[in-house]
């Protein structure tokens, strides 16, 4: 194994401090605490926060900041923050009208926020809650009831965080949140496995001539293994399994392709090309295209696509301005 660290059990706590020592406007509360928190508050705004396992880098802490996240709270790689962490991030997202908590559907992420929210409104903090479902690949999973909650989540980043931004109430970003959710889908593949600094070996293996298709960013398992195709065929293969079960014809939708951390710029633009080229001719309109690594795996090499059907209200949110390292902001 190598990798750049220091001690594996401490690889979470010190890419935090160097993420805040990298970025003024975030603040890092502390070993044993493990929130990223934007520096300063905007009294009156509803706060929005999220969280989850670390090794899914920018995801979920590199999108704190105007526009987007108020704090993100990072449990160990692959496993949810405790309650007691989280409630340090609703602390420090509260600003005075309440904060929503954007959850992936993995059953500790949901038990451990949604005790977390119970005990701080005892505090005198209201709290909402949604719960990000927008994997396409399988209708259940070991580590969720219902589908999991992967890429397509940082389009729910994004929408929450500019409805609270405008000065929308709780009820309303949480509406936001939601109408997101409904709209997008998401399909990935995995070629390599990822090694988890603690363990110091692969988690599954994968041969060199195929890759499995529908697997999940923990490395939960996906629909089925094929051998290697073409950039054309896989976008075929990934994009065939979102319209079956959102045909979106004629719509108008941004675009992610997202690398799960070892796959090239080069090969996710290739992806992209193709998958542009499908959504053409079935006449759906591309609004933003977004390229890059969003929510990875650590290593992994892999990919996902997301479309996220819009209309107007989304795309008032979609290009509210954020400045946030890890999100690109377009001009209007």
């Amino acid at each position: 194994m190598k990798k750049i660290i220091n001690n594996p059990n401490e690889v979470v706590s010190e890419m935090l401090a160097g993420m805040a020592k990298a970025n003024p406007k975030i603040r890092y509360l502390g070993e044993g605490v493990e929130v990223i928190a934007r520096a300063e508050k905007t009294p009156g705004k509803v706060g929005v926060i999220t969280g989850g396992g670390s090794g899914h880098e920018p995801a979920h802490a590199g999108y704190v900041g105007k526009g987007m996240l108020d704090a993100a709270v990072c449990g160990n790689i692959f496993s949810s923050p405790s309650p007691d962490r989280i409630i340090e991030g609703l602390k420090a997202a509260d600003a005075g009208a309440g904060v929503l908590m954007i959850i992936k559907n993995y059953s500790g992420d949901i038990m451990n926020f949604q005790m977390a929210g119970e005990m701080i409104e005892m505090d005198g903090i209201k709290t909402d809650y949604v719960i990000v479902k927008d994997d396409v690949a399988v209708p259940d999973s070991t580590y969720s009831t219902g589908r999991r909650g992967i890429a397509g989540t940082v389009f729910v980043h994004k929408v929450a965080g500019a409805a609270a931004e405008m000065g929308k109430s709780l009820p309303e970003v949480k509406a936001a949140a939601e109408k997101t959710i409904a709209n997008i889908r998401t399909m990935g593949m995995a070629m390599t496995p990822c090694i988890l600094p603690a363990v110091g070996k692969p988690g599954f293996e994968l041969a060199e001539d195929e890759w499995e298709i529908g697997m999940g960013i923990h490395g939960e398992p996906g629909i089925h293994r094929e051998k290697l195709t073409s950039a054309k065929e896989l976008a075929a293969t990934l994009l065939q399994k979102i319209f079956a079960d959102e045909d979106s014809t004629g719509a108008e939708v941004a675009v992610m392709v997202n690398g799960l951390g070892g796959t090239p710029l080069m090969e996710q633009y290739i992806l992209y090309s193709e998958v542009e080229e499908i959504l053409k001719a079935k006449g759906i309109k591309i609004y933003r295209p977004y390229v890059g690594n969003y929510m990875t795996s650590l290593e992994m090499a892999g990919a996902s696509v997301t479309l996220f059907k819009l209309d107007d209200e989304l795309k008032q949110y979609l290009d509210y301005p954020t400045e946030v390292a890890a999100f690109p902001v377009f001009d209007k």
